[in-house]
């Protein structure tokens, strides 16, 4: 049952994520301060880690694929002279 057709996810240890260093440590100290605990908290660690840890910048997300697609824009308009040429006319 659970459809997951022979096919484990490997997961890695609770343990492996910590919140400190991260914004999350503010928020457990906020909490303690009024006597509660998140014990919960390392679960949403793993979203300051690694590459998720990495703020995203508006020119990341304006430019990603420019370069491929201005090749491809270079390409077919090479194409389109080469077999297609601009008629020329006498007069404007």
């Amino acid at each position: 049952m659970g459809g997951d057709h022979g096919h484990k996810v490997a997961l890695p240890d609770y343990k492996v994520w910590k919140y400190e260093g991260t914004p999350l440590e503010t928020v457990q100290q906020r909490l303690a301060k009024r006597g509660l605990r998140d014990p919960w908290l390392r679960n949403e660690a793993w979203r300051f880690t690694g590459q998720f840890g990495v703020p995203v910048k508006l020119s990341d997300v304006l430019l990603r694929g420019f370069k491929k697609g201005f090749v491809a824009f270079a390409v077919c308009l090479a194409v389109e002279y080469a077999l297609f040429p601009p008629k020329k006319s006498e007069h404007h």
